[in-house]
C-alpha cells in the first residue's frame, strides 16, 4: 500500500509519518514547514512575549507525548514547502504522490485548486483537530478548553471537502479521562486521533465506515488564526484549568453525541 501525508513539520506531524510508514510499502510525505519556534520566530502565529510564554508550554508538551524532531524512516519520501504554498504547487510537481492508494491530510494549509479536486475525488482523509460540529476552524481545541468544555477537546476524522472541516464525519477520538497538565491533555488528544486511524487503516475498518453529515446547528464555535491573539493566550495562561480540575471537569460533563468514539484508557489505570 502507498499513502500520501500532507502535513507539517513539527514532532505531531512526523509522529503520523512514522506511523503511516509502519503500516505501508511506501509514504509520500509533502511538509508544509513552519517556524520550530513559535511566539520566538514570526511565522504562522506572531512573535511576542506572551506568544513565546504559550508556546513553550505548547513545544514542552508536544515533545513530551510526540519527542524531538527528527528524520523519517527510509521507506518515506519527503517533499518540504513553505506553509501555503501547497495549492500553488503544479500538480505534474507532485507526480507519483498523487497516485496512492490513500490520502491523509493533517495539518496543512487550506487545500484549493486541481489539488482539492483531485484529493475529493480520491476520498482523502482529514484529521481536524476540533470535535466538529461543535468547534471548526483554527485552534478549536484551545477554544473549548478556554470555553471551559474540556470534554470537546479531541479530533475529528472526516472525509475532506473544499469547505473548511465540513466533509462527512467518520468517526470522533477524544484523550482519556485524567489528571494532567491540559498542554499535554491536548497533544494527547493528537496521540489518540494518530492512534486510532492508523488502526483503522491497517484494518480496513476505514474504508468500511458509512461517513456522517455535520449538523451544523450544533456549532458552538467557528474561530480563524487572527482570533487567537495576545489578549486570548494571556487569558488562558491565567486560567488553564489545574490537571484535577480538568479531570473532574471531564467526569461531570454533559453526555455529548459523539460518533464511532474511540478514547483510549489512562496509562495508569
Amino acid at each position: 500500500m502507498k499513502i500520501t501525508l500532507f502535513t507539517s513539520n513539527s514532532p505531531r506531524h512526523l509522529s503520523l509519518a512514522e506511523g503511516l510508514s509502519a503500516i505501508a510499502d511506501e509514504v509520500f510525505v509533502v511538509h508544509e514547514c513552519v517556524t520550530a519556534f513559535p511566539g520566538q520566530v514570526e511565522d504562522f502565529f506572531r512573535r511576542s512575549e506572551v506568544m513565546q510564554r504559550y508556546f513553550g508550554r505548547v513545544v514542552e508538551a508536544e515533545q513530551t507525548v510526540f519527542g524531538q524532531a527528527r528524520f523519517l524512516p527510509d521507506n518515506v519520501r519527503q517533499l518540504p514547502l513553505r506553509m501555503g504554498d501547497l495549492s500553488l504547487m503544479p500538480m505534474e510537481r507532485l507526480g507519483a504522490a498523487l497516485e496512492s492508494d490513500l490520502f491523509v491530510v493533517f495539518g496543512a494549509s487550506y487545500i484549493r485548486g486541481p489539488l482539492i479536486d483531485h484529493l475529493v475525488s480520491r476520498d482523502a482523509l482529514n484529521i481536524h483537530m476540533g470535535l466538529s460540529p461543535w468547534y471548526r476552524g483554527s485552534s478549536c481545541n484551545f477554544w473549548a478548553l478556554n470555553d471551559g468544555r474540556p470534554d470537546l477537546v479531541g479530533a475529528t476524522i472526516h472525509r475532506l471537502s473544499r469547505g473548511l472541516d465540513s466533509g462527512d464525519m467518520l468517526y470522533h477520538a477524544r484523550p482519556p479521562i485524567e489528571a494532567v497538565d491540559p498542554f499535554v491533555f491536548g497533544m494527547k488528544a493528537v496521540k489518540a486521533a494518530h492512534d486510532s486511524l492508523i488502526e483503522r487503516i491497517a484494518s480496513g475498518e476505514i474504508a468500511a465506515m458509512a461517513p456522517v453529515v455535520q449538523d451544523r446547528g450544533q456549532e458552538l464555535r467557528y474561530t480563524r488564526n487572527r482570533d487567537f491573539d495576545d489578549a486570548a493566550a494571556e487569558a488562558y495562561l491565567a486560567a488553564a484549568p489545574t490537571p484535577e480540575g480538568l479531570k473532574r471537569a471531564l467526569e461531570t460533563a454533559p453526555a455529548m453525541p459523539f460518533l464511532r468514539l474511540h478514547q483510549p484508557a489512562p496509562l495508569d489505570s
